[in-house]
């Protein structure tokens, strides 16, 4: 694959046919993705937790309450007990991934604390965990048909009410995922 054919920067929309209980029916946000695999956080489901859950657990006072009151997301299933913050592209934090000039991943504490100060990005997104695929492993996932990958849209990402999300991500390129079917010989 030549870099451009990368899908980093984009949502990948698990396909109706795919039933596996941890990826059924998500939306990931894909933040890299290169020759070696890829790491995307998973962006409607949630941890049942807020965010007041972490910032207690990590003694961080909190400084801005309506901090304490966002959502938390499961990523996904890789490294549960770390935190990932996916955000408008701002500040100078520890640990941060440029996914493109506008989004950035963190996974450092720096953010956390400036998110409870009031201090953090504009927009973010907390997730505990990532989905993670080895070399190939995503490219043979979506040949076998489990995932549509389609244009990043800040608004699905930040705005759209996380049980429309799924929906929304492929309604972008004008496709009504509740329309489509498992292929005959596929289930």
């Amino acid at each position: 694959m030549s870099e451009d054919s990368y899908f980093n920067n984009q949502f990948i929309i698990a396909m109706p046919s795919l039933r596996e209980p941890i990826f059924h029916h998500t939306v990931t946000f894909l933040c890299q993705h290169t020759k070696e695999g890829a790491l995307g956080i998973v962006i409607n489901r949630s941890a049942d937790m807020k965010l007041g859950e972490i910032f207690k657990q990590m003694e961080i006072p909190v400084k801005f309450p309506k901090a304490a009151q966002v959502p938390v997301f499961a990523g996904g299933p890789v490294q549960q007990d770390r935190g990932f913050v996916v955000h408008t592209a701002c500040g100078d934090w520890d640990m941060t991934l440029p996914v493109s000039e506008d989004i950035s991943l963190t996974t450092s504490r720096d953010v956390i604390e400036a998110i409870a100060a009031g201090e953090g990005p504009e927009q973010y997104l907390v997730a505990l965990g990532y989905a993670g695929w080895g070399e190939g492993q995503l490219e043979k996932e979506i040949l076998s048909n489990s995932w549509l990958n389609t244009p990043y849209a800040k608004q699905i990402l930040f705005e759209t009410p996380v049980s429309q999300r799924w929906n929304a991500a492929a309604s972008q390129i004008g496709i009504d995922i509740n329309q489509l079917t498992t292929p005959p010989g596929h289930g």
